[in-house]
């Protein structure tokens, strides 16, 4: 991988806090991603399962990851099981984990090849009771393909029908919403080349240059930088097409009086990071558009202090939102009829605010993490508020990366990317 090596202790450690988690006699299996075919012999670039990864750090198709505690054998509580490579292979596709490798980046001594798998895992089952399925609970996930692990999971049920069934999915939604400090390092590092690639493209961006242009500065600096590219579908987006929430075309041209909405963020080592920046194309704010812009930071700025260990999600949200209707009717985008008619169920700032403010992120853009239980310090949370108005041929919306604290404000990790309106003019006028 071109990514400098994440230390083995991360994923031991990962690993003793699932096992801590297990029922007795149970043991739990993760499947890595398949690769998925375009058409004829052309497949998809290989992502990995990012909970194989959190576990073992194996960053291979064609893995499995076994956690059995109460093994009977001390060899058996942590097993990998892995391609077997040969010097064909190593010709034809490069280089694979050979077993000593593997114990190099899980720090997992029991290695076998997938061959193996069936024996090994008959074997196992024979002194288990219980078996963790890593099933996708996601609250955003909307899969329609059947995975590697749907298919394990098919499997395992017919070979062993008098199993009791658990899922990993609640453990994982605790264990990944709070972050290591070695998480922390590497999306700090992730940040600072999403850093790189916004300084270099404030000083390209002007009137006739176009949206994928601007997409291709991004790529071209994530990749230099050791990343494998951008984290998430960038969204460069001129003009009204701002006001596309997911608008991913990056097609059209910059004009001379518009603003340039751009939703990018790179990855490095599978963690991602997501930055939102708005900026005037031709270097300058007008009034209005220094109006709502200074108004969205104000909001991004007072909501990030409420980051804070204890907060709850849903109650936040609702003052993030009391923060918007106040700016909203300074800008005078909404009057006190407009809030005192309000329907509850979609108050009126969601006019021009119709998103959530903040989201767990890490592995995943759009992170596991627990929703309804309050904060704790080393989650690491998005935070984006945003204007949106059609009318005015506008989008404005403004996101950093933050960690909360045991005390104190959050740890933002785009502290140095450019923000304020000074700050953004001086880097496209340089």
């Amino acid at each position: 991988m071109r990514y400098d090596p994440i230390s083995s202790d991360l994923f031991i450690k990962n690993r003793r806090k699932f096992m801590a988690e297990m029922k007795p006699s149970s043991i739990a299996v993760f499947n890595s991603n398949d690769i998925y075919p375009i058409g004829s012999d052309s497949t998809m670039p290989f992502q990995q399962a990012r909970d194989l990864y959190y576990l073992s750090g194996v960053d291979q198709e064609e893995s499995i990851l076994v956690l059995f505690p109460d093994a009977i054998e001390k060899k058996h509580r942590e097993i990998l099981f892995l391609r077997e490579t040969n010097d064909h292979i190593a010709v034809w596709e490069g280089e694979k984990l050979t077993k000593e490798k593997a114990f190099e980046v899980s720090g997992i001594k029991t290695v076998y090849w997938l061959k193996e798998f069936d024996k090994v895992f008959f074997d196992i089952m024979t002194e288990a009771e219980t078996v963790y399925f890593n099933t996708n609970e996601h609250y955003r996930q909307s899969v329609e393909t059947e995975t590697r692990e749907d298919r394990f999971i098919k499997w395992c049920k017919e070979k062993f029908p008098a199993h009791k069934w658990e899922k990993s999915n609640q453990i994982l939604q605790q264990l990944r919403g709070t972050k290591e400090p070695e998480e922390i390092e590497v999306m700090a590092k992730a940040c600072k080349i999403t850093e790189k690639g916004f300084k270099r493209v404030l000083q390209m961006v002007r009137p006739g240059v176009m949206e994928y242009e601007i997409e291709a500065a991004y790529m071209h600096e994530f990749l230099i930088n050791r990343s494998r590219g951008f984290a998430y579908t960038p969204i460069i987006a001129s003009g009204n097409n701002a006001n596309v929430l997911h608008y991913i075309e990056n097609k059209g041209e910059c004009k001379d009086g518009d603003m340039l909405l751009m939703d990018v963020g790179a990855e490095y080592a599978l963690y991602a990071s997501d930055m939102t920046r708005t900026i005037p194309v031709n270097g300058r704010f007008t009034k209005r558009q220094k109006e709502v812009y200074d108004a969205v930071l104000r909001v991004k700025n007072e909501a990030t202090k409420m980051l804070v260990p204890g907060t709850l999600w849903k109650e936040y949200h609702e003052e993030v939102g009391k923060l918007m209707t106040s700016e909203l009717l300074g800008l005078g985008l909404l009057d006190k009829a407009d809030v005192q008619n309000e329907d509850p169920d979609w108050p009126a700032y969601k006019k021009y605010f119709m998103h959530g403010t903040s989201h767990h992120i890490g592995l995943d853009t759009h992170d596991y993490g627990p929703l309804k239980r309050p904060m704790t310090a080393n989650m690491v949370f998005t935070v984006e508020p945003g204007i949106y108005i059609p009318e005015e041929n506008m989008g404005i919306r403004l996101e950093d990366d933050v960690v909360i604290q045991e005390r104190g404000e959050p740890k933002n990790l785009m502290a140095d990317i450019p923000i304020e309106t000074e700050e953004i003019e001086e880097w496209m006028n340089k």
